[in-house]
């Protein structure tokens, strides 16, 4: 199973001190925490795509291709990149270029994002977000696949004998994760393809997070990928650590209430209650961590919210350090002691994918087996 962490990249004042972070102290903030993460064994770094103040990471291939250079186990992922308001003609582009730079070390995760502006400043209809996510990804699929792409649809110019350049490392296009929190199109979408679903829980309750992930698991099994159990799923949480549940509160509270998105709002005990957000101890952090699989089945991705709300660098750092020495190394065990034997462990990864070999369904545009209930 992976772990990892995903940033965000808010610049948030610190509620203590007052003192905020410049954009380029923010930035470079990042890198060390993904340099963090692989020291103490972490798989995964996630970037978020924003392109709107309190948010620096508005160009995250730039920022993990720096990471990569300086890396050499880590898997590096976007969380997410914006299928709706980037051209797929580019994010072809740049993920291939950053799939050979990093040796492979790379997969995203498309998605809508959740800042409504961004759409007209890239010059989209916001009210078209879900058919601009289907098409655009169609594209992705057909450029990562085909040499020379004819292609015409409903929100970009069309192509005519277009070959993207360069192709996918060893003609292996990366892995995707689809990411949603609300839509049941996009669980349908990931489904589709057989690509995994990421559902970033760390805003709701376990009951909505089951459905979706329930939906994507039983369309994943009628598009005849594998059976429903055997779907790829990757789960977001939230956690902050200490030595004592009350001194962990006592940390955390003046980030958690200035934070942005929910500060202001519920009381720490109250999102925690509702939510996967866990304030406390090593073992209260696994604990719940565990019990994540009791509502979304056996799953292949954690990644940890751990860096944001202004908290500084330092503890950052130390909260990565404790995931990692203490934390992760329990759960990847109890996971896999849990786990049945015909579920999956890992998600793919570009050496699986490789190995599959040229006849890979991962290598088709479309996998879905036909006369599954398929939608165009």
């Amino acid at each position: 199973m992976q772990f990892g962490i995903f940033t965000i990249g808010d610049v948030t004042p610190d509620p203590t001190t007052g003192a905020a972070p410049s954009e380029h102290e923010r930035i470079v903030s990042m890198t060390e925490i993904a340099l963090k993460a692989e020291e103490v064994g972490l798989d995964v770094f996630a970037s978020g795509e924003h392109h709107n103040p309190p948010f620096v990471p508005s160009s995250p291939t730039t920022m993990l291709g720096w990471i990569a250079a300086r890396t050499e186990k880590l898997i590096l992922s976007t969380a997410t990149t914006l299928i709706t308001t980037n051209d797929p003609v580019k994010i072809a582009e740049d993920y291939a270029m950053l799939q050979h730079l990093s040796g492979g070390r790379v997969d995203l995760m498309m998605g809508r994002g959740n800042t409504g502006p961004v759409y007209p400043w890239f010059g989209k209809d916001i009210r078209q977000g879900i058919p601009l996510a289907i098409e655009n990804y169609h594209l992705l699929r057909r450029l990562w696949r085909e040499k020379v792409v004819d292609w015409e649809g409903r929100f970009r110019t069309p192509l005519r004998g277009y070959s993207s350049t360069p192709m996918p490392l060893d003609d292996t296009p990366p892995f995707v994760w689809h990411g949603s929190i609300r839509s049941p199109e996009i669980a349908e979408q990931a489904a589709f393809y057989g690509d995994g679903f990421f559902h970033n829980n760390i805003f709701w309750n376990k009951e909505h997070t089951q459905q979706m992930v329930s939906l994507y698991r039983t369309r994943f099994e009628q598009y005849g990928h594998g059976a429903a159990e055997q779907a790829i799923v990757g789960l977001g949480g939230q956690v902050f650590m200490a030595s004592t549940e009350a001194e962990a509160k006592r940390v955390f509270r003046p980030y958690f209430d200035n934070a942005p998105v929910y500060g202001h709002g519920p009381s720490l005990e109250e999102f925690s209650a509702t939510t996967p957000l866990t304030v406390g101890t090593p073992e209260q952090v696994i604990e719940r961590t565990l019990g994540f699989a009791d509502y979304a089945g056996d799953y292949q991705r954690q990644l940890f919210l751990v860096d944001h709300a202004g908290l500084p660098l330092e503890m950052v750092l130390e909260q990565i350090e404790i995931l990692g020495r203490e934390v992760v190394p329990t759960l990847r065990a109890e996971f896999e002691r849990r786990r049945p034997a015909h579920v999956r462990s890992d998600p793919p990864t570009h050496a699986s994918l490789v190995a599959e070999g040229p006849g890979s369904p991962h290598r088709l545009v479309a996998p879905a087996a036909t006369g599954a209930g398929v939608r165009e």
